[in-house]
Order: structure tokens, then C-alpha cells, then sequence
């Protein structure tokens, strides 16, 4: 799962190292238009909804923190 979000990462924003960065949307790497966009292509590939109280900060802010995020997202469902 995480090699496949990296892929998809790399593909909306391939001027960021999303391996070492930390505060993707903290730091404004990420905008809100990024994580609509990349909210679709969890839904599109994992086919995993990510309902509006996970939309915070903390869960998008780093590539492992999204993959923490979707594990315990599909673990629920």
C-alpha cells in the first residue's frame, strides 16, 4: 500500500520528497485542492472512504501518517 501511495504522490506533486517530508500540509506543501485530489485516488485505487472527521492535519501530514491513516481505515471497514 505504501509504494502504491507513493507512486500517486509522486504523481500529483513530483517536486516533493514525500519519503522525508514531515508536514506535508502543515508546512503548505500540500493545498486543500492536493488532498481533494488525492482523497479521489485513495477512493479510485484502495477503494477506502476517507469520511470528513479524518480530514485533519495530522493524518496527511506525512507519507506514513497516511498510510497509518488508510490501514486503520480499511481495518474498519
Amino acid at each position: 500500500m505504501k509504494e502504491k501511495l507513493l507512486e500517486i504522490l509522486n504523481d500529483m506533486r513530483p517536486d516533493v520528497d514525500f519519503e522525508s517530508e514531515t508536514s506535508l500540509v502543515t508546512g503548505k506543501v500540500l493545498d486543500s485542492i492536493d488532498i481533494v485530489a488525492l482523497i479521489g485516488a485513495i477512493d479510485e485505487e484502495f477503494d477506502i472512504k476517507v469520511k470528513p472527521a479524518h480530514m485533519k492535519p495530522e493524518n496527511f501530514d506525512s507519507l506514513d501518517a497516511i498510510v497509518a491513516l488508510l490501514e486503520q481505515l480499511e481495518e474498519d471497514e
